[in-house]
């Protein structure tokens, strides 16, 4: 049984639910700006960004942490 992960921000979402979030809220050019990875950059979509984002943990953790920056802020 998994525990509650209530200070967990990600806890819940998949990788393709924070991407296309992402990518719907900021566009592809904001991405590339940001995580500086081909897969955003050159003929970009959320399959190819996955299979790379999957495979690579440091690229995984700045999506992430953008994620957390971007969309997940408490409202105010």
């Amino acid at each position: 049984m998994c525990p509650l992960q209530p200070k967990n921000p990600l806890h819940g979402l998949t990788l393709e639910t924070i991407l296309t979030e992402l990518v719907s809220n900021y566009g592809w050019e904001y991405l590339a700006q940001r995580v500086r990875v081909r897969c955003f950059m050159n003929d970009p979509s959320v399959a190819s960004s996955l299979k790379f984002l999957r495979r690579t943990a440091w690229a995984r953790a700045e999506v992430e942490a953008l994620y957390v920056e971007c969309c997940r802020q408490p409202p105010k």
